[in-house]
C-alpha cells in the first residue's frame, strides 16, 4: 500500500489528531469549550478548523499544495490565530507538527515498511505549507496593522472635527467671525 492510500485510510484517526493539537494550543477553557461544543453557530472556530484541515488534508494527500490551492484553507484557519495573540511560532507550529501525526498514524496503520521516498516527499509538502502559511500570516497581520492605524487615524480626525466645531462655536459666542 503506497503512503497516499495510507493516508487516506487514516484519514480520520489523522484529522482527529490534528484538531486536538490545535486546540491544546489555547488555554484549557476555551480548548474544553473547541472540543466539547459541536454547534458551528455556537462555535464557529472549532467548525473553521476542522472543516479547513480537513481541506488541506485532502490537498496534501492528493500531492497538490500549490499556493493556490491551499491558500483560502490556510487563510481561514490563520486570520483566526493572526488575531488571538499567538506568537507566529505558536500560530503556525500546527502544520509543522502534522508531520509526527502522520509518522505516528503511518506506524499504526502500515502493514509492512512505509517508502521513505514517499515519506520525504509528504515532509517536503507539509514543508511548503508552512512556507505558504508563513506568508498568509505575514498578510493577516499587514491588514491587522492597516484596520488599526486606519481606526486611530479616525478617531484622530473626529476629535480634530469636535474640536474645530467647538472652536467655531466659542468664537461665535464671543462674537468673532465663524471658523
Amino acid at each position: 500500500m503506497n503512503l497516499n492510500n495510507l493516508l487516506i485510510a487514516r484519514k480520520k484517526a489523522i484529522l482527529d489528531r490534528w484538531f486536538d493539537l490545535i486546540i491544546e494550543s489555547y488555554p484549557p477553557e476555551t480548548a474544553q469549550f473547541l472540543k466539547q461544543q459541536k454547534n458551528r453557530f455556537a462555535n464557529p472556530v472549532g467548525a473553521t478548523i476542522t472543516k479547513e484541515i480537513e481541506a488541506i488534508f485532502d490537498r496534501l494527500a492528493q500531492g497538490d499544495v500549490r499556493p493556490e490551492a491551499v491558500s483560502d484553507f490556510l487563510d481561514r484557519i490563520i486570520r483566526i490565530r493572526a488575531v488571538q495573540d499567538f506568537s507566529p511560532s505558536k500560530a503556525l507550529a500546527f502544520i509543522l507538527r502534522l508531520k509526527a501525526i502522520i509518522r505516528g498514524e503511518l506506524e499504526k496503520g502500515a502493514s509492512g515498511p512505509i517508502d521513505r521516498g514517499e515519506l520525504a516527499d509528504m515532509e517536503d509538502r507539509i514543508d511548503a505549507l508552512a512556507l505558504k502559511a508563513f506568508d498568509v500570516y505575514v498578510q493577516c497581520l499587514q491588514q491587522l496593522h492597516e484596520i488599526r492605524v486606519n481606526e486611530v487615524r479616525n478617531q484622530v480626525a473626529l476629535v480634530v472635527d469636535r474640536m474645530n466645531a467647538r472652536r467655531a462655536k466659542a468664537s461665535q459666542a464671543a462674537g468673532g467671525p465663524a471658523a
